[in-house]
């Protein structure tokens, strides 16, 4: 009997033993994962989403904020409006900013032509997505214009040749009659009596003859 307890004994303390190194190395395992370092791979920076954003508010997508920074390109060199910028490209800091500049303006009471004026007033006019339509910059809105309706032209006349062209080929040669008639005769023939066209033709074949 004291054979076969010591024995269970020992079966019990080594089964308490493996466990308590298999809860030992899970414990590590899970302290390795979320220190980015286990087998389950690093966890991704948090900083690689974007800085942190603000909450925004009722006022942030407001129309005539909105329709103001449409009309006013983002200084980041993204070549997009800022409410474009500040709402797809989180990593931008320049929009939010720009967007702030907005509302302060907005909060003076300033009209949105006087908000875009200031703007171009600090930043020049390439802060606009549109130039003004003065002086040089009424070319870029002319001439995209007259060089359509050139080209347009350009093209009815060559298609309405082409049109007159397969028509006459489709109508076939003149018949003997027409093409045997002297050109003279055919160009007075509209103010002319039979009698008339019959001699202007007689003549006109012994002048030939």
């Amino acid at each position: 009997m004291t054979g076969r307890r010591e024995f269970l004994r020992r079966v019990g303390g080594v089964a308490l033993g493996a466990v308590a190194v298999t809860a030992t190395r899970g414990q590590g395992q899970q302290g390795d994962a979320l220190a980015g370092q286990g087998e389950t791979g690093s966890l991704r920076d948090p900083a690689s989403a974007g800085r942190p954003q603000e909450r925004k508010g009722a006022r942030d997508n407001d129309e005539f904020v909105t329709a103001v920074e449409h009309r006013l390109q983002c200084t980041c060199g993204c070549t997009l409006d800022i409410y474009t910028c500040r709402t797809t490209d989180f990593t931008c800091t320049y929009s939010p900013e720009l967007h702030k500049e907005v509302l302060a303006l907005k909060d003076q009471g300033k009209t949105a032509d006087e908000i875009v004026a200031a703007f171009v007033a600090k930043y020049g006019e390439k802060v606009l997505m549109a130039p003004k339509p003065e002086g040089f910059n009424l070319a870029g809105y002319a001439v995209p214009g007259a060089l359509i309706l050139l080209v347009g032209g350009a093209m009815f006349l060559i298609l309405q040749r082409r049109t007159r062209m397969r028509l006459a080929a489709a109508s076939g040669p003149p018949s003997p009659a027409e093409a045997s008639s002297p050109p003279v005769a055919s160009a007075v023939g509209a103010g002319a009596t039979p009698d008339e066209l019959e001699r202007l033709n007689r003549e006109l074949k012994e002048l030939d003859g």
